[in-house]
């Protein structure tokens, strides 16, 4: 475990103040035949911090998401989410545990026969009880934040890469999960439309307290999101600012290689480590 790790799990037992990990590694492990993607991988991430991860292709990064949503069980160690250890459940045990989990892709994943509306409220119009007026206010409430309401009754193919990126983030919060998992969300775009999904991401941790797990390979994207942070001013707007260093502090790198965690720490660790690795994977 790391020492930011440790210094964690220090101040949930000594002053009770803080929250638990919502989402714990222990020791796993798991391989496909004779290919081993996670040999031994542990980490934690804190309520509201995000963890980010990198890696070579297939180092483990997208496995590592798909084992924190049931989608994979591991062959070995324990993975607990909200408290609870799911690396023992059934599918149906895991239906709740998802419920708190929001997942974008790199290609967004958008139903391309449904509005940005339909898109946006696939969920709660298919798996709530929610009544309907109440669903469209939470797809208005969701659109807007990420500032795309004036295209909600458009179609997919009418938005940009950038403006579908972000309505798959809107459609991953309207059922308001506090655990959001981006999987190469910034791939494929240009830097600056790159720029306006980072800012959704950090926006969604800072005024929504949502805990994030980023897995990318585009370092830009992984050092804007640690280095930033969102404040709303008095008159509502937001901003998006440089962090300060107890903000930087709360997004933790975790560098993947050859199924173990080669390096685990803040920003100005990775910048400045002298790991021949490292060096040659940040050049």
């Amino acid at each position: 475990m790391s020492p930011m790790a440790v210094a964690r799990d220090r101040r949930d037992t000594v002053s009770g103040v803080a929250d638990p990990p919502v989402v714990r590694f222990e020791h796993v492990a798991l391989a496909f035949d004779d290919k081993v993607v996670l040999e031994d991988v542990s980490f934690t991430l804190a309520k509201g911090h995000t963890v980010i991860i990198l890696g070579a292709s297939g180092s483990g990064k997208s496995t590592t998401l798909k084992i924190i949503t049931g989608l994979l069980r591991a062959d070995s160690g324990s993975v607990w989410v909200n408290g609870k250890r799911i690396d023992r459940l059934t599918e149906q045990e895991m239906m709740p545990v998802r419920a708190d989990l929001g997942m974008i892709f790199q290609e967004g994943a958008l139903f391309d026969s449904l509005t940005v509306r339909e898109n946006v409220g696939y969920k709660l119009y298919e798996e709530s009880d929610m009544p309907l007026e109440q669903v469209h206010r939470r797809v208005e409430e969701v659109l807007g934040f990420v500032g795309l309401g004036e295209h909600i009754d458009k179609m997919p193919s009418e938005l940009s890469g950038g403006q579908r990126r972000r309505v798959a983030i809107a459609r991953a919060m309207a059922f308001k999960p506090q655990i959001l998992l981006y999987d190469e969300a910034t791939t494929g775009l240009d830097p600056i439309t790159a720029t306006t999904v980072d800012d959704e991401i950090i926006k969604l941790r800072d005024l929504e307290e949502v805990s994030s797990i980023v897995v990318t390979h585009q370092l830009r994207d992984a050092f804007y999101v640690a280095t930033h942070m969102a404040v709303r001013s008095v008159d509502g707007s937001v901003q998006i600012v440089p962090a300060s260093a107890e903000k930087t502090a709360e997004t933790e790198f975790i560098m993947l290689k050859d199924g173990l965690v080669h390096f685990e720490g803040d920003a100005e660790s990775l910048r400045h480590s002298t790991d021949e690795y490292l060096q040659t994977f940040l050049s």
